[in-house]
């Protein structure tokens, strides 16, 4: 086996602003994995850690870059079932990227990890139409130009500025809008102190909101449990679930918690396998679930849509992220009226990263 590793920096249409700071550009390192007899047919991964969130970069990324190419020089042969042996589960983006990279190998390097109905063209996927923080006005007109362009399910991340102008952003939706036309999701990033939040989501929902993500920080499961059970607005687990790979404690979480939904975002929680077992936990709870990219380019996206495919999903999905970025990679995807398709018609063109 052979493996290359190519940096490439995207760089944004806008700023993108959360709650935990504004973004202008992001760093990604692209797996190319070959049999050296054979370089012609390769497959590619991506490993696009998020700052402030991704485990790998609280360790040293560089390093486990080095060790995976070492390690994977050495073989002859790579499966699946090697990959937790060659990255340690600190870093989940790296792990997200080989397993990519293997997968894309072994189906003949066509850029088609999954055979199914979305990468034959044959179906789309639903998708929600996220609203980046900015001031008042900009975020009004993001949010017009979603609903025109076609998508029914808005995601609007809060927090960030003033709470009465987001109550007034809300309050334009729904007068405009009812909630059998327009599905509102809000994402906090865990913007809310746990002695306030009940407060905030007691006057959030009075706008028929359909869930919130993650409105205090992760890591208090106690203070979690308890708006959960007593919050009016149906409560989503995101960042609650990076950083755990164990399947006892997987279990403990959704038992403990009892959260109306997870979010789920393969590079966050280290790839296929991991987010496969988050799903199959939590539907044995009737706890509901969909899937979101993380920032990453078309060739992450791409990937974490095939996976998404294999499911016969019915809410929509967190993975219109592809048009943020200006220096993107040119592949088969595209976004119409609020559902993402995989157009066998278009091609890939890697030539950003020679």
């Amino acid at each position: 086996m052979n493996i290359e590793i190519h940096k490439y920096r995207l760089d944004f249409r806008f700023e993108a602003g959360t709650s935990r700071g504004v973004m202008t550009s992001k760093d990604s390192y692209f797996l190319k994995l070959f049999d050296s007899d054979n370089p012609e047919i390769f497959g590619i991964g991506e490993c696009g850690p998020l700052a402030g969130l991704s485990p790998d970069l609280s360790w040293n990324l560089q390093s486990a870059i080095e060790d995976c190419v070492n390690d994977v020089l050495e073989l002859k042969e790579i499966n699946i079932e090697n990959i937790p042996e060659i990255v340690s589960s600190n870093y989940p983006a790296l792990r997200f990227a080989l397993e990519t990279a293997v997968l894309d190998l072994k189906n003949g390097g066509r850029r088609v990890l999954f055979e199914n109905d979305f990468t034959n063209s044959k179906m789309s996927i639903p998708i929600n139409g996220l609203v980046w923080m900015g001031d008042k006005s900009l975020m009004l007109s993001r949010i017009k130009k979603k609903i025109e362009a076609g998508f029914d399910c808005i995601k609007i991340k809060i927090g960030a500025i003033n709470f009465d102008e987001e109550i007034e952003l809300l309050r334009y939706i729904r007068k405009e809008y009812s909630k059998d036309r327009i599905t509102i999701r809000l994402d906090a990033n865990g913007a809310f102190k746990p002695e306030d939040a009940l407060h905030i989501l007691n006057r959030l929902s009075k706008f028929d909101i359909h869930s919130i993500e993650q409105p205090i920080m992760a890591g208090n499961w106690e203070a979690m449990r308890k708006i959960c059970e007593k919050s009016v607005i149906p409560i989503a687990l995101d960042e609650e679930l990076i950083g755990i790979d164990n399947t006892d404690i997987k279990v403990q979480l959704l038992e403990s918690i009892k959260p109306a939904f997870i979010v789920l975002k393969p590079t966050l929680l280290g790839g296929f396998q991991q987010t496969e077992e988050w799903i199959n936990h939590a539907e044995e709870r009737s706890i509901g679930w969909w899937i979101t990219s993380a920032l990453e380019s078309n060739i992450g996206l791409n990937a974490i849509a095939q996976f998404t495919g294999n499911y016969k999903v019915q809410l929509p999905q967190g993975l219109g992220t592809g048009q943020l970025f200006h220096n993107n990679i040119s592949s088969p995807l595209i976004i119409e009226n609020g559902f993402l398709l995989h157009d066998r018609k278009n091609s890939w063109n890697l030539s950003n990263l020679d």
